[in-house]
């Protein structure tokens, strides 16, 4: 049986391990390309106009698979963490897809919820039992997922740079280097290093949000607002980039509250759709990269010094 994996949300940060799942139960695994114009386009003509990037991009990829496996993996993502969701498009993505595109084939969408171990096996039963009714097998291919997705390296903590900066977002835009404009390659090219938040201990990250008046309700939020302000607050980075998807309303509320937090701390905001231009994306860094230089000094051996 051919398994679609579509490479768009959060396939950037779980692909290893339903790689993985799927393979060891016998399964080919059919996976999209990157991210590109055409994928884009297809997104476009099957989503609605309302919709984030993000998912307009989803879209596209399972347009582009769909003619291709017997079956398509569109995760009904519900909870990461407990006590936690994360955006409600996740929730009802599968409904989204199977109306919005015609003729798919049948999908895996059992509801995921992965704060626990014992949370998550009812998606690896029941997506399990598509491929095998021997329980030991499918054991054994989640095991197998579980170690392939700890032994993935995720992340980015460059070295050897005079100034860093924290990327922060949903980690869809962070690594989809076409829907971001190549935004981490371009920072390389100004001369800026990048951390991104899997480079830092999440206990500490989440230390960050006890002085909020209430705890985050989606996991992203406290993600992103945990990594910037300990960030900053420990000289790790010399400004932040917070790179989100227009008409995120998750981001909206977030970065007032990381803006009210570290006050007058560099940090831009980069707003992405599929109307994106690059030449003004372009300008903004480069002015981001010269006030950071003014600011910091190019000549500085490390962070804390420039303080």
């Amino acid at each position: 049986m051919k398994v679609g994996i579509p490479k768009g949300l959060l396939s950037y940060r779980y692909y290893p391990f339903f790689k993985t799942f799927f393979s060891e139960l016998g399964a080919q695994i059919i996976t999209s390309p990157d991210t590109n114009k055409d994928i884009l386009n297809l997104g476009i003509k099957y989503s609605i106009d309302e919709a984030c990037l993000p998912i307009k991009i989803f879209h596209g990829h399972v347009a582009y698979l769909k003619d291709k496996c017997d079956i398509i993996l569109i995760p009904r993502i519900m909870q990461l963490k407990e006590s936690e969701f994360i955006c409600p498009k996740f929730c009802g993505l599968p409904e989204m897809i199977v109306n919005d595109i015609s003729n798919m084939p049948k999908i895996i969408s059992f509801p995921i919820y992965s704060y626990n171990k014992k949370s998550f096996i009812t998606f690896i039963k029941n997506s399990g039992a598509i491929f095998t009714k021997n329980i030991y097998k499918i054991k054994n291919a989640y095991s197998k997922a579980l170690l392939a997705q700890k032994s993935s390296i995720l992340g980015i903590q460059d070295k050897d740079y005079n100034i860093n900066i924290a990327l922060v977002g949903h980690p869809y835009n962070i690594y989809d280097t076409y829907s971001n404009l190549n935004l981490i390659k371009k920072l390389h090219k100004l001369g800026i290093g990048v951390i991104t938040e899997e480079a830092i201990d999440e206990n500490l990250i989440n230390n960050e949000t006890s002085s909020l008046f209430k705890k985050p309700f989606w996991t992203f939020a406290r993600e992103s607002y945990g990594f910037s302000v300990f960030s900053a607050k420990n000289n790790l980075v010399h400004g932040i980039i917070y790179i989100s998807s227009f008409s995120c309303g998750i981001d909206s509320v977030l970065i007032e509250l990381i803006k009210n937090k570290l006050k007058s701390f560099p940090m831009l905001i980069l707003k992405i759709d599929e109307q994106t231009g690059e030449a003004g994306f372009d300008t903004r860094l480069e002015a981001f990269a010269d006030m950071l230089e003014r600011r910091c000094g190019v000549d500085e051996n490390n962070v804390s010094s420039s303080w």
